[in-house]
This record gives structure tokens, sequence and C-alpha cells, in this order.
């Protein structure tokens, strides 16, 4: 990791992470970065929630 590679926001906490570290699940319109696994698994529980109460 240098200095100069890009930051990107976490999705959940939106703490500021180099590009290159970030986890990224990709869809088909956008990607969304994670700071690590613990903030995916936020992500992954609060789109299940929004899901089941959608339905």
């Amino acid at each position: 990791m240098s200095d100069q590679d890009p930051k990107v926001k976490c999705e959940v906490c939106m703490k500021e992470i180099p590009k290159s570290e970030a986890k990224s699940p990709e869809t088909v319109d956008y990607v969304m970065y994670f700071c690590g696994l613990e903030c995916y698994a936020k992500w992954q529980a609060q789109a299940q929630t929004k899901k089941s109460d959608d339905g």
C-alpha cells in the first residue's frame, strides 16, 4: 500500500480505506467497498432485514 493509493469509503462505517485493501462485492451497476469482514457481515444482515421487511 502506498500513500498514492486511491481511497474509498466503507459502505457501512464510512471509514476511508485504500481501494487496494477494500473488500468489494461487485454488482451489475455499482461496486460497494467494505473495510473488513465485520462491516461486510453487518451490511449483509441489514440487507437481509430490509428484504424481509419488504416482502
